[in-house]
């Protein structure tokens, strides 16, 4: 059975959830029609015309991209533009436009892994580690008798869901007192009389956001006309997704048999891989992080790396990161050292992934697509230099 665009997209933010992009970001679907059949989909790193050429030739009805489009606010989408002529050339092509950028960095299976798995690291965990999604706890006495019963109802809500388990909740018994007043209509009792009832402290916890309808639920299977129940909001912890990747090595090896291995793994570019420290410095605990990582000097250090992969770092970013270490090493080799690679090169990796992943999500709910990882060269710098000696006068 052929998918449907929307088919697609609910596959990617399964994967991908937009909710977990950074707030300065644009992600999701950027052009197509939810309705229209997809067939073909083509992934790659940058939405450019070379990109589009081949998405068109193709006949790809998605185009799959990990860095946006419009990102940056524009007034006009008018194909005298070159971001609107591109965007119009797949409109008339009946190719849509979906991104998946930070989300796609933090993800499980995302950028950061694919990187991390690239350069030989074990044992991963984020660098820069998201919340877990926010969470209630509801708690609620009900008669013994109906304990179950409410149970029932808050799971079919969405409540009691544990990790790989279902209907998890936890009950004790007690006893319950009240006196219903003129007006009321009780379940249990009569109005003006006190009454002591054998209840169940049910509790349960559930996403914040179904916190309405959890409660609704809960207020439909109640016995009684006015529940006693508290719905409590639970402290935000470190959840298994977020920026970069932390781990170690299978065993230790010069920074510079390290940074030849990253140079090995990584796709060629006109930038090549270069290096900061001292080359015979054994790695074991390195962090990785796709695409312009300098904004994450603290979080490295506090990871307590002895190198840190990413790109685009910029002289005096890593400058200042080399003397503090220096510093703080009492004149020691800096730690961490750095391995820059290009910003391309760092994030292509995990498009087999992700063109792999989608087949496979698709296939489980029995509809097939066919996707390709594009073969255009996206990288603006085209050509390379070396210099085999220093500028005179420098050493």
């Amino acid at each position: 059975m052929t998918a449907t665009l929307a088919d697609v997209v609910a596959a990617l933010d399964g994967r991908y959830p937009p909710r977990t992009a950074e707030s300065w970001d644009r992600v999701g679907l950027a052009a197509g029609d939810p309705a229209a059949p997809v067939r073909r989909v083509l992934f790659a790193v940058d939405p450019v015309a070379t990109v589009v050429d081949e998405a068109i030739t193709w006949d790809a009805d998605l185009l799959v991209t990990h860095h946006p489009l419009l990102l940056r606010p524009v007034h006009s989408m008018a194909a005298t533009t070159y971001k609107g002529a591109l965007l119009h050339r797949l409109v008339r092509a009946g190719c849509g436009l979906y991104t998946a950028h930070t989300n796609a960095d933090a993800a499980r299976g995302g950028v950061a892994e694919a990187l991390a798995d690239a350069v030989g690291l074990v044992g991963t965990e984020p660098l820069v580690a998201a919340d877990a999604p926010a969470l209630d706890k509801h708690v609620i006495m009900v008669p013994v008798a109906a304990a179950d019963a409410l149970v029932d109802a808050l799971a079919a809500a969405g409540a009691g869901e544990v990790g790989d388990y279902a209907r998890c909740a936890w009950t004790t018994t007690g006893q319950g007192t009240f006196t219903p007043l003129p007006g009321a209509s009780p379940a249990v009792g009569s109005v003006g009389s006190r009454e002591n009832v054998a209840e169940a402290r049910v509790e349960m916890v559930a996403p914040r956001g179904l916190r309405a309808r959890v409660v609704a639920a809960m207020r439909a299977a109640h016995p009684y006309e006015e529940p006693a129940f508290d719905v409590l909001e639970l402290a935000a912890l470190p959840g298994e997704t977020g920026l970069g990747r932390v781990g170690a090595l299978r065993a230790p090896m010069p920074l510079r048999d390290f940074a030849a291995a990253v140079a090995a793994a990584v796709p060629a570019s006109a930038q090549g891989v270069r290096y900061a420290g001292d080359p015979d410095m054994p790695v074991r605990r390195v962090a990785v992080l796709g695409g312009s990582g300098d904004s994450l000097f603290d979080a490295v250090r506090a990871a307590d790396v002895d190198v840190y992969v990413t790109a685009d770092l910029r002289h005096h970013p890593a400058s200042e990161q080399q003397e503090r270490a220096v510093f703080e090493a009492g004149g020691g080799p800096p730690r961490p050292a750095l391995v820059d690679l290009a910003h391309s090169a760092s994030e292509w990796l995990w498009l087999p992934r992700a063109a792999d992943a989608l087949r496979a999500d698709l296939a489980a709910t029995g509809t097939t697509v066919e996707t390709r990882v594009s073969t255009r060269r996206t990288d603006p710098w085209t050509g390379h230099v070396p210099q085999t000696s220093p500028p005179e006068g420098t050493t």
